[in-house]
């Protein structure tokens, strides 16, 4: 082992060192090693909205604040005062030693009123709402004013057809000649397909009112046309006669007789 004490201006030339020879020969005891100490450093603790808001308070600030002196005052259990209902029970069950089946008919009976009242107010409502909805449904009233329409006959000639529009529909009245009452009045009905007379079709032989609406898909016919001399419908080729009854052609029924009356001898009203 060599060691410089003083080197002076020489110390960078200078160095100290140890060395060891072996002698070969095998050591009596092992020697212990003590094991490395593994040394873990923590983790940074780092300022996120999560780690300041977990060092907040979890419960609120509480300040109490108070006398020395005591300040509750302890009562009896017979002390404590409980709601009286006794103005909203009915009479007859007023008394706690009554029978249940004392009282049964008293309060049936006041449960019947209510729900027999409930059930008037409700049936008065349901009454209401229903002819409010049929009310909206009605005919409107420009519709309801031409549901009667009044005819003056003295405008219509001898054996001619004259149309005029009621409820929507045309409507043909036909002033009849005697020849053409005693024709259609000659027909047998089992010769008809939709089998009815003249008289069945007619209140006054002189006159004939049908609605000018075919019977078949509804398109209106032509008056003083056709087969049979009365009204032919141009559509499908059905032919009816002087007294609107289906003669020939696809129809399936007589011309419609509305329901008119004759007010006055020279006035009709249809509807």
């Amino acid at each position: 082992m060599t060691s410089v004490a003083r080197a002076g201006h020489l110390a960078p030339y200078f160095k100290a060192s140890t060395s060891v020879v072996s002698n070969g020969l095998k050591p009596t005891v092992v020697a212990y090693t003590a094991p490395e100490k593994v040394l873990v450093h923590p983790l940074p603790k780092t300022s996120t909205v999560q780690s300041l808001h977990g060092a907040l308070p979890i419960q609120g600030l509480k300040a109490v604040a108070g006398g020395r002196g005591p300040s509750h005052v302890r009562f009896a259990h017979t002390d404590i005062s409980y709601p009286d209902f006794t103005a909203y029970r009915r009479k007859e069950t007023l008394d706690p030693t009554a029978k249940n089946s004392e009282s049964v008919d008293a309060r049936q009976s006041f449960t019947y009123l209510i729900a027999g009242a409930g059930g008037v107010a409700g049936a008065y409502a349901a009454k209401s709402l229903v002819t409010h909805f049929v009310s909206s449904m009605a005919a409107a009233a420009d519709v309801l004013a031409l549901a009667k329409i009044e005819i003056k006959l003295s405008d219509i000639p001898e054996g001619k057809s004259v149309t005029f529009k009621w409820r929507g529909k045309p409507l043909f009245i036909r002033h009849r000649t005697d020849n053409e009452i005693s024709t259609e009045q000659a027909v047998p009905v089992d010769s008809l397909r939709d089998p009815q007379h003249d008289n069945q079709r007619t209140q006054n032989p002189k006159w004939l009112v049908v609605i000018g609406v075919c019977t078949h898909l509804g398109c209106v016919p032509v008056a003083n046309a056709g087969d049979f001399g009365g009204y032919y419908c141009p559509c499908h080729g059905s032919h009816y006669d002087a007294s609107g009854r289906i003669r020939k052609g696809p129809a399936p029924l007589n011309l419609e007789v509305p329901p008119h009356n004759f007010v006055d001898q020279g006035i009709l009203v249809v509807g």
